[in-house]
């Protein structure tokens, strides 16, 4: 079953499983900056829920990479 999942998908689910688990902050910046380009490519026009999900996670995600940046703590 696996050989029909695109490596890009895997990645994504990982770092989303991490996300779920322990927070955005458990991520690196260069998890975060992958995290934020797998989710922004895939597309969840099918469901409007989800696309609107994605939308709330990708500005989760820069207020992430922002603090990180910054080295400031805020949301």
């Amino acid at each position: 079953m696996k050989e029909n999942i695109a490596p890009d998908d895997l990645e994504r689910v990982k770092l989303l499983d991490i996300v779920a688990k322990k927070g955005l902050r458990e991520l690196t910046l260069v998890q975060l900056s992958r995290l934020q380009k797998l989710v922004a490519k895939k597309d969840y026009s099918h469901s409007k829920k989800a696309q609107k999900s994605k939308m709330k996670l990708l500005v989760k995600i820069n207020v992430a990479i922002y603090e990180t940046e910054e080295g400031r703590q805020g949301i």
